[in-house]
């Protein structure tokens, strides 16, 4: 079971409380501002920055439409 869309409209980034977009492929939340992906771990998002991914700026580019 993937994560619920309407849960992803509601969730923010807690560094810059911006909108988090969800990559259902990888299972990850998208902070474009801040350049990190969040983990979804069994449906949860886990938003703590000590477990964010920073993107790279190829990444972070392709997540900014």
């Amino acid at each position: 079971m993937a994560l619920k869309v309407a849960l992803t409209e509601i969730l923010a980034c807690p560094l810059c409380k911006g909108k988090l977009k969800y990559d259902q492929a990888s299972e990850q939340l998208i902070c474009t501002f801040d350049r990190l992906a969040y983990p979804v771990r069994d449906n949860i998002p886990v938003l703590l920055a000590d477990e964010a991914r920073e993107l790279t700026l190829e990444e972070a580019e392709q997540w900014r439409s």
